[in-house]
């Protein structure tokens, strides 16, 4: 669960190096540190209150000083690690969220989609100020982390401060074991493709590749809606490919050390199974990370027109260095760009068309579908006749009238790709 409570990590290849030998005074203040060091260690160990360990001083001092650093580097105790590792397969144990600090406050980045914190009601820019009741002021994110984990069907209560209101609210989760199904599908007309990506773990691009040739073998596609909305990132290599799938041209991304020469590119290439029809990709508030990578690039390369509102910003990335005991370290080495140049470190995607989103009233959705009855409702309705197909379709349409119904952002979404074509030719 451990990556799912994280902003998500970009797993690089590790390189070193080599830089000019330290000056004779430069080695001096280093042992004048670790003499230092050494000796509060000392001090700690023989006179602190409780009984402490030298192995429990030196990995929390490790702790403090990469999360000194920025809130994304941390230390990966062995069972950390392994757990990381797992969750990029797809499927992991917990309540489902990624969590972030700002400012010292534990916040919710995004609810993974259906799973217990989003059942839940959680959403992105949450507070979270306690947990089990304990407070989190001075938590760390590790800390933070190892209390929201835990057995599937064990419960934790957080008490959460929704953005914009005053009032705190206590929500007791059930942990579970979560299967993420990081591509989702839905026909909204015939020829126009709603396509929700939930995360970028290993199989997404394939996923996403495949759900579209599905789609092609019973329709002729005209549009897409690619829905990146509380999508909290994942792997770079699929941010870089998922965008590929859309682009067969151009820089997708280029990340940037604190040297010229650590600049790293990459580039989409042309393939045959290229997606070419014209596109609307939805971001918002939860759109971090890998989803602003995507977002940025279709943006800057004026593949797909961006609606929605304002991404999270997070515009660093992290390299995973495993160290000799099964332990490692999350460190912040780079930043991302756009292809214009863009760093979106701590300010987002501002999307194409800003359209906030606008929850359904009671009386436009559930009060209305609750006390109305049809025939098909009535205990012991006759069927109409219809062949499986038709009535699929059917159901089909009905489903995407009713997510239409609910959702602002992608009623406007659909207008706007079918529109597009008409659109470029204005000139």
């Amino acid at each position: 669960m451990r990556v799912t409570l994280w902003i998500v990590t970009f797993l690089l290849l590790f390189t070193l190096t080599v830089a000019p030998g330290p000056t004779i005074a430069a080695k001096g203040d280093q042992f004048e540190a670790l003499k230092t060091f050494s000796q509060v260690l000392d001090l700690v160990e023989g006179n602190y209150v409780k009984p402490v360990t030298k192995k429990e001083l030196i990995d929390n001092s490790i702790k403090g000083m990469l999360e000194e650093l920025d809130p994304h580097s941390t230390y990966l105790s062995p069972e950390d690690f392994k757990d990381m590792q797992v969750d990029t397969a797809g499927k992991f144990s917990g309540i489902g969220i990624e969590i972030s600090m700002d400012q010292g406050r534990i916040i919710v980045v995004s609810p993974i989609e259906d799973t217990p914190a989003y059942k839940a009601g959680l959403l992105a820019g949450d507070i979270i100020l306690e947990i089990d009741g304990e407070s989190t002021q001075d938590m760390t994110l590790m800390d933070a982390v190892k209390l929201i984990r835990g057995e599937k069907g064990t419960t934790v209560t957080l008490l959460i401060l929704h953005k914009g209101s005053n009032k705190p609210l206590e929500v007791a989760i059930v942990r579970g074991t979560i299967p993420i199904v990081n591509v989702k599908t839905q026909s909204l007309e015939d020829g126009y493709l709603y396509l929700r990506l939930t995360k970028f773990q290993e199989s997404s691009t394939k996923n996403l590749r495949d759900a579209i040739a599905e789609y092609r073998k019973h329709h002729t596609l005209k549009g897409i809606v690619f829905d990146l909305r509380n999508n909290p990132g994942g792997l770079l290599n699929q941010a870089v490919s998922v965008a590929d799938t859309f682009l067969d041209d151009g820089t997708i991304v280029y990340i940037q050390g604190r040297n010229e020469a650590d600049r790293k590119d990459f580039f989409a290439s042309k393939e045959s199974d290229d997606v070419k029809v014209p596109m609307v990709t939805l971001i918002n508030a939860g759109s971090a990370s890998a989803s602003e990578i995507v977002a940025g690039a279709l943006q800057d390369l004026k593949r797909s027109l961006i609606i929605g509102e304002r991404s999270f910003g997070k515009g660093s990335v992290q390299q995973i260095i495993p160290l000799s005991d099964g332990s490692g370290i999350k460190l912040t080495t780079s930043l991302y760009y756009t292809p214009s140049g863009r760093s979106i470190q701590a300010k987002g995607i501002e999307p194409d068309l800003r359209i906030p989103f606008v929850a359904p009233s009671e009386d436009e959705t559930g009060m209305r579908d609750r006390f109305t009855v049809r025939e098909k409702d009535l205990s012991g309705h006759l069927e109409n006749g219809q062949k499986p197909t038709q009535r699929k379709r059917d159901e089909d349409a009905e489903k995407a009238k009713d997510m239409l119904a609910r959702d602002n952002q992608l009623r406007m979404a659909l207008e706007l790709v079918k529109s597009l074509p008409k659109m470029k030719e204005i000139q």
